[in-house]
C-alpha cells in the first residue's frame, strides 16, 4: 500500500498566468506488520492540468466534440488520460510531466517531488452557472507494474485578470533590493511581479470614485434620486449607494436592490432562438421608506463568486437590479384623534392604490487577489488517495 498526497503551496486559488506549484508525496506507511521484504513499487507517476468544460444539453446546443477518441484511449489501461471518466469535454491541457519512472519505497520511507506549470493565461475563468461549467484540476496519475492506473485529482480555481497577457516585462526591471546571498528562480521572480501587477491593475482600476447620480421617476413624476460612488469593484468588496427621496413628488413605499449576474448564451450556441438569460441573486436589501427622506444599502460581492468574463460560449455581466413600489396616489394617513386627550395617532390605511416599476444598472467586477479569495475557497489545499 503506498498514500499519495498533493499539497498546492499556496492555497486552491490562483490568476491565470501564474505558476502552480504543488508538492507530490508519496510514502510506504510503517506498520507492525511490515518486514524488510515489504517494499513497494511505482511503475511510473505523471501530472498534467487541465481544464473540463461541461454544458447544459437543454441550453447549450454544442457542435460535435473530437472527444471520442480519448474514450477509446481510456480502455487502455497503460495510457495516462487525466480526465479520463470525466463528464463534458477537455477544453485546455498543459503537457504532461513525468514525476518518476521505476520508485521504490522501504517500509515508512517518503519520497516528494515538486510539479511546477504556468496556467494558461488565454483561458476561461473557474465557473459554475446554470447553462455551463468550467472545472481546473491537476490530475496525477500513477500506476503499478501489471496494475490500472490510478488517478489522484486535485480541484483549483483560477480567476482571469484582462490586461495581463499584454504586458512585457522589461529585461532589467528591478522589483526591489536583492539579497545577493539567496539565489531566485527567474520563472519565481516572474510569478512574483505578476501577482504584484495584477494587484497593482485592480487597484487603479476600482479606486476611481466620481459621483453617478440617477434620477428614479416613473410615468406620474420623480421618485427621488439614487447617488453611486463608483461602478467598478473587486470580488470581496462592497456595493453601496443611497437614496434620496426628499425630492421626490410620489411617495415610494418600499424599494429593494439585488445584485444579480446574466449569464447568457451566444446566439450561435443557443438551444432555442431568443432563450431567455440566466439570472442569479447574490446579495438582496429590501426596506420599507414611507416618509423616509434619504436611505442607502451596502451589497457584499461574495468572494466565491465568478467575475465579469466573455468566451466564445458564454458571458457573465453584473448588475443592480432595483425594484420600487411607489403609491398612486399622495401619501395616504389617517388621523384618529383620543376622545381623553388633545394626542393625535397617525394609523396606516387599510387599502392603498400601488405602482410597480424596475430598474437595472451594470456593474463591472473584477478579480481580487487569489491569496485572500483562498481562504473562502471550497477547495482543500491537500488532496490523497491510498493505491
Amino acid at each position: 500500500m503506498i498514500e499519495v498526497s498533493a499539497k498546492l503551496g499556496r492555497g486552491p486559488v490562483f490568476l491565470a498566468g501564474e505558476v502552480l506549484e504543488c508538492v507530490i508525496t508519496f510514502t510506504n506507511p510503517l506498520s507492525a506488520s511490515s518486514t524488510s521484504a515489504s517494499s513497494e513499487m511505482l511503475a511510473w507517476a505523471s501530472a498534467q492540468i487541465h481544464c473540463q468544460f461541461h454544458a447544459s444539453e437543454n441550453r447549450v446546443a454544442l457542435p460535435p466534440s473530437d472527444g471520442s477518441k480519448y474514450d477509446v484511449q481510456a480502455e487502455n489501461e497503460t495510457v495516462f488520460v487525466p480526465n479520463r471518466g470525466e463528464r463534458g469535454q477537455c477544453i485546455l491541457s498543459t503537457p504532461p510531466k513525468i514525476l518518476f519512472c521505476d520508485l521504490r519505497l522501504d517500509p515508512g520511507e517518503s519520497k516528494s517531488y515538486s510539479y511546477c506549470e504556468t496556467l494558461p493565461i488565454d483561458g476561461p475563468p473557474s465557473f459554475r452557472g446554470q447553462s455551463v461549467k468550467y472545472v481546473y484540476k491537476l490530475t496525477i496519475g500513477c500506476q503499478r507494474v501489471n496494475s490500472p492506473i490510478k488517478l489522484l485529482r486535485v480541484p483549483f480555481r483560477v480567476l482571469v485578470l484582462h490586461g495581463l497577457k499584454d504586458y512585457q516585462f522589461p529585461q532589467d526591471e528591478v522589483v526591489a533590493p536583492s539579497n545577493p546571498f539567496l539565489e531566485e528562480e527567474e520563472g519565481l521572480k516572474k510569478d512574483s511581479r505578476l501577482a504584484d501587477l495584477a494587484t497593482e491593475l485592480l487597484m487603479v482600476a476600482t479606486s476611481r470614485r466620481s459621483l453617478h447620480l440617477y434620477n428614479i421617476s416613473n410615468t406620474r413624476g420623480k421618485v427621488g434620486t439614487f447617488c453611486i460612488f463608483k461602478t467598478v469593484y473587486k470580488i470581496g468588496e462592497d456595493v453601496i449607494g443611497t437614496f434620496n427621496f426628499s425630492e421626490g413628488d410620489i411617495p415610494c413605499l418600499q424599494f429593494s436592490v439585488s445584485l444579480q449576474t446574466e449569464e447568457s448564451i451566444q446566439e450561435e450556441f443557443q438551444r432555442r432562438r431568443g432563450q431567455p438569460i440566466s439570472f442569479s441573486t447574490h446579495a438582496r436589501h429590501q426596506e420599507a421608506c414611507l416618509h423616509t427622506a434619504q436611505s442607502s444599502f451596502s451589497l457584499p460581492i461574495p468572494l466565491s463568486s465568478t467575475p465579469g468574463f466573455t468566451t466564445n460560449i458564454v458571458s457573465l455581466k453584473w448588475r443592480l437590479h432595483f425594484e420600487f413600489v411607489t403609491s398612486g396616489e399622495s401619501a395616504g394617513t389617517c388621523l384618529v384623534r383620543g376622545s381623553q386627550s388633545e394626542a393625535v395617532t397617525w394609523t396606516g390605511v387599510e387599502q392603498m392604490e400601488v405602482d410597480t416599476f424596475s430598474w437595472d444598472l451594470p456593474i463591472k467586477v473584477l478579480p481580487t487577489n487569489p491569496i485572500l479569495a483562498s481562504y473562502v475557497s471550497q477547495f482543500s489545499s491537500t488532496n490523497s488517495i491510498t493505491i
